[in-house]
């Protein structure tokens, strides 16, 4: 089997584990990930390598000069004889990254587009040391990478928006494990709200707070369980105290993917209430939502950037004004009061994610797109 470097600088993070889903769907292809540093352990038998790896001396400083002056050298190093036959780099950074790599070995490089990589401003990604060389060199990749995946439609529009090539540049859902994950029985929903996210301002947890304390009064037993960390969690805590639902709001950090799920077998719903940020950023589709389709969960969501190709509002689950926590908690709200009506947009949710989203289907097309790619290098 031909092998596939799978390039993310910051490898293995908890709140990421859709990079290593898809590449373990892989059939035809073997993956290895490479990258900067290791956050979690890879998945079982699996093969990874990183710069951190390198030695005692590699973790910061010789890091940030990597980063700095995006030199091949070190990952050729880290590969010794190995060599991939495709590097494919997931957000549009690892892909202005690994293109001198990728031109170094000779081998094609694919680059998938999440979301941020997408939307967020030139000004806010010149701003962090970590992400300045992607708008700079944004342009070579667009020019020389041989082909450009996006997470939705919607982020699609805006690569294309920032140059990139029509013709390379193409949509491709990674998708859910429909199979591993089955859809829960009714007999075990509880009247929980879940949002499972990063507390950051693009999530919008704070209107599900607010929307939350605007629930009418027979809702006093709805709770809010909120699956992940970030720098607005101690605010967040502060505001459903503020707002009166304190009690009502359970922080449960970041926590395992099998953990989330189980989390996900429990709820009435899932809410993602996503905005656009100050600096652009936009939601690119939200695979939490596909998760929660998979179990059998109807979901509520901003109508904004992707969530509108997870959520098909009125069938699947509901979708509001973004900022509009009244309008949120009057969606919330019809979902709670009509059990039947959460049952039946959970299963068409079900039916959706197995027509669009399953994820050996997706990986299939992927594989077949590896194929192409690596035809036309000869």
């Amino acid at each position: 089997m031909r092998e596939i470097a799978v390039f993310r600088h910051n490898l293995f993070r908890i709140s990421e584990p859709f990079i290593t889903q898809q590449a373990q769907q892989l059939r035809r292809h073997k993956p290895l990930y490479l990258g900067r540093l290791r956050y979690g352990a890879p998945p079982a038998g699996a093969a990874s390598l990183a710069l951190e790896d390198l030695g005692p001396g590699w973790p910061l400083p010789r890091i940030a000069w990597q980063m700095l002056t995006r030199n091949p050298g070190p990952y050729q190093r880290l590969l010794g004889d190995r060599r991939p036959s495709l590097i494919h780099a997931h957000f549009g950074i690892e892909g202005v990254y690994a293109l001198p790599l990728a031109q170094r070995l000779k081998v094609p490089l694919v680059t998938t587009f999440h979301g941020f990589d997408a939307t967020l401003s030139t000004a806010a990604l010149l701003a962090s040391p970590a992400w300045a060389n992607y708008p700079l060199f944004r342009h070579r990749l667009a020019r020389s990478g041989d082909l450009f995946l996006c997470a939705s439609s919607f982020v699609r529009e805006r690569v294309l928006a920032m140059g990139f090539p029509a013709a390379r540049t193409h949509v491709h859902y990674i998708g859910v494990d429909c199979e591993a994950i089955r859809p829960r029985a009714p007999d075990e929903e509880t009247p929980t709200i879940l949002h499972v996210a990063r507390l950051v301002e693009v999530k919008g947890a704070q209107y599900l707070v607010r929307a939350l304390a605007a629930l009418p009064a027979r809702h006093a037993n709805a709770r809010l369980v909120i699956i992940g960390d970030g720098p607005l969690r101690r605010s967040l805590e502060t505001l459903a105290g503020a707002l009166g639902v304190g009690e009502r709001v359970r922080f449960l950090g970041a926590l395992p993917h099998a953990q989330v799920l189980a989390w996900m077998r429990r709820a009435a719903m899932l809410a993602l209430p996503s905005v656009r940020t100050r600096t652009g950023r936009v939601e690119g589709l939200g695979m939490v939502l596909l998760e929660a389709a998979a179990t059998g969960v109807p979901a509520v969501g901003s109508r904004i950037g992707g969530i509108p190709e997870g959520i098909v509002d009125g069938e699947t689950g509901f979708l509001a004004p973004e900022r509009d926590a009244a309008a949120l908690a009057g969606r919330m709200a019809d979902l709670l009061d009509d059990r039947a009506l959460r049952l039946g947009m959970g299963a068409a949710a079900r039916a959706h994610v197995e027509r669009r989203f399953d994820i050996r289907r997706q990986t299939e097309t992927l594989e077949d797109l590896y194929d192409v790619v690596l035809s036309s290098r000869g």
